[in-house]
């Protein structure tokens, strides 16, 4: 009986289901989706290697209840000499990125679901009883709020006087910036079953490049919603619905042209942004994450499983491959001069080498999950982990 329950919370976790919207997610059912969570694959215990990096932790706090135990989408934001975070039950604070010393606080009393973002003098979060609100970025005071149509788990993303959202119930909407008035919307067709994502749009000069549910990557005009192009880059195999899951829940990642996407269990793929043609497919790396690019012609993947990726920009191929993590639940990867940084579920921060992946250093900023990708700054790495610790590190070379 507790095997089967376990079961059912992972699904409920991991699936847009109605009859599931009232259960809390639990951090440690995923791996019970397919399986009895007694016989899933365990996590790889951190092993010896010689460590060729240091580290400095600048500075580090904790704020508030940071996540909560839910699967929301809170990531620190960066704007001139400020670090600016939410957490789950309402709490948006501003640190000074030099020292951590805090700016300003506010309450709002309201589950966060996404946020912040950031664009000129106005921050902005959503909720999870389908409301966004606009803040003044320099001293929190509250500047509009406006109701959608469903909660906001994704990023929104600000262009020119437009703010951005994708709604869970599929709808894509601009608001105006300024405001909060809405300007347009689009509803999509979603499947029947798919995964409570997170993944955000992209924007390249006018068009606005979404991933959905149905595994087709679309294409809007983004002044007025019209459609652009389609294209079908996960396709549904199988029987049952959760086989046939094809979900693009990560956020499409843009360089020169090109938008480089991963899905669920079809792989990663390049599509061109004039008119969505596919340029290359790797169906051998499949993820719920976006993807990180460095300066030069590599892509950098979190797998399924946690195992860590390193792919050429023009066609896909693998140059290596670091399991040494496995299963860890490890956070998308961060570019930091020559090293891959990503968060693992204990609250670790590793160090990988961009040559080869072999693991160079690794540091514990608190005892748990750290989620969020973290974030960096010329030589500074931040990270916020799921409990509301906010730290600042720096790494050394021995």
């Amino acid at each position: 009986m507790a095997s089967f329950m376990r079961r059912i919370l992972a699904i409920c976790f991991l699936l847009n289901l109605s009859a599931c919207a009232t259960l809390k997610p639990i951090g440690d059912a995923v791996g019970g989706l397919f399986s009895d969570s007694d016989n899933s694959e365990p996590p790889a215990e951190l092993t010896e290697y010689k460590a060729e990096l240091k580290f400095e932790i600048l500075w580090d706090e904790s704020d508030g209840d940071g996540l909560d135990e839910q699967a929301v989408n809170l990531v620190p934001a960066i704007v001139d000499d400020k670090i600016i975070i939410a957490d789950r039950d309402g709490l948006i604070l501003a640190r000074r990125l030099s020292d951590g010393e805090t700016l300003w606080e506010v309450e709002t009393e309201l589950p966060i679901s996404v946020g912040p973002v950031i664009a000129d003098d106005l921050l902005f979060v959503a909720t999870s009883k389908a409301q966004v609100l606009a803040l003044n970025v320099e001293n929190g005071e509250a500047v509009w709020k406006q109701a959608v149509s469903s909660e906001v788990l994704a990023l929104p993303i600000i262009v020119d006087d437009l703010l951005l959202l994708r709604a869970t119930d599929g709808r894509e909407i601009a608001l105006n910036k300024a405001d909060g008035k809405p300007v347009w919307h689009v509803k999509n067709t979603t499947p029947a079953l798919s995964i409570r994502g997170d993944g955000a749009a992209v924007v390249d000069d006018d068009t606005l490049i979404i991933g959905s549910a149905n595994g087709k990557l679309t294409a809007l005009n983004v002044k007025d919603g019209g459609h652009l192009w389609e294209t079908s880059i996960a396709i549904p195999r199988g029987r049952s619905e959760i086989e046939r899951l094809t979900d693009i829940n990560g956020t499409p990642l843009l360089k020169n042209n090109t938008v480089f996407i991963s899905t669920y269990k079809s792989g990663i793929a390049a599509v061109t942004t004039i008119d969505g043609g596919i340029l290359w497919r790797n169906e051998d790396i499949s993820s719920d994450h976006g993807l990180a690019a460095d300066d030069g012609v590599y892509l950098y993947a979190t797998d399924s499983v946690s195992d860590i990726w390193q792919l050429d920009q023009d066609n896909g191929r693998s140059y290596w491959k670091q399991a040494d993590l496995h299963q860890r639940g490890l956070s998308m990867p961060a570019i930091y001069g020559d090293y891959v940084v990503v968060g693992d579920y204990e609250g670790y921060l590793h160090w990988l080498s961009k040559d080869d992946g072999r693991l160079l250093g690794r540091i514990e900023i608190t005892n748990e999950p750290i989620v969020a990708a973290p974030i960096v700054v010329d030589d500074v790495v931040y990270v916020y982990a799921s409990d509301g610790t906010l730290a600042a590190v720096r790494a050394l070379l021995f």
